[in-house]
């Protein structure tokens, strides 16, 4: 029996970067929920993002949110994940010396940023819908830090950041996502971490899981999962890690598969 489903949200749920979902997975959800069902949102989204896209149902979902970093409910802080603001500002100085690169800093609650670039900032508000607070420079934020994230527009992110994450990758823990993305968190944190978190609490076994994904970040949570399914739109190495195949993000698969479910 099912008991805990995990879903990706960007090129899983959505398209990357919006916030347009079917409706009809709300219905979905409230069903499963009846049925004693949980429902997790595991996105590098920070949870705000999340509960604003499931705003029908927000009451009925737990949030894996930055990656592992956050884990909450109903607007509760279950874990967080901080790690040393120091070397989050350290960080920040040496993404700033190169080329191409934008970055925000997050706290449990609000993602602080000091960009220039105002379409950048427009796209995360109105697309993302993340909660953000501009400032003049983050190094003066004294806030907790959960996660650094460094954006490259143009795309690439992996190569124009081999520096970057050679450097902190005995330090923190690095995962890519997409072409535009690089998230820098706690060693141990992912949404693998978090999934598992919430197995141990609410005493589910990855036999009554099923999970949802397409990027690498989502490798280690379709791992906690037998029921893994990688959309068809994919990358090799979340394909490799799950076990079953869903349709595209564009084509509702993981909809068309929680109705099957039901």
């Amino acid at each position: 029996m099912i008991r805990l489903i995990a879903s990706d949200i960007d090129g899983t749920l959505v398209k990357d970067g919006s916030h347009e979902i079917d409706p009809e997975i709300y219905g979905v959800i409230e069903k499963l929920h009846a049925r004693g069902i949980q429902f997790a949102g595991a996105s590098g989204r920070q949870w705000v993002s999340i509960e604003r896209l499931f705003a029908p149902v927000k009451e009925k979902l737990f949030y894996i949110s930055d990656n592992g970093a956050y884990v909450g409910c109903h607007g509760r802080r279950l874990f967080l994940n901080y790690f040393d603001r120091d070397l989050a500002m350290e960080m920040v100085e040496d993404i700033r010396r190169q080329p191409g690169l934008d970055y925000m800093v997050s706290g449990p609650d609000l993602v602080y940023m000091d960009t220039k670039d105002r379409d950048f900032l427009e796209w995360l508000a109105t697309g993302y819908r993340f909660a953000i607070e501009r400032v003049e420079d983050v190094t003066g934020v004294t806030e907790p830090v959960i996660k650094v994230a460094v954006y490259c527009g143009a795309g690439g992110v992996a190569e124009k950041t081999v520096g970057l994450r050679e450097k902190y990758a005995g330090q923190l823990h690095v995962m890519v996502s997409g072409d535009k993305w690089v998230d820098f968190v706690m060693p141990g944190v992912s949404k693998g971490w978090g999934i598992g978190r919430l197995q141990s609490d609410l005493g589910i076994r990855p036999e009554e899981t099923m999970a949802f994904g397409d990027q690498q970040n989502d490798v280690d949570m379709l791992e906690k999962a037998y029921y893994s399914f990688a959309v068809g739109n994919a990358v090799p190495e979340a394909k490799k890690a799950a076990r079953f195949t869903a349709d595209t993000n564009v084509n509702n698969g993981v909809l068309k598969i929680l109705k099957l479910l039901l």
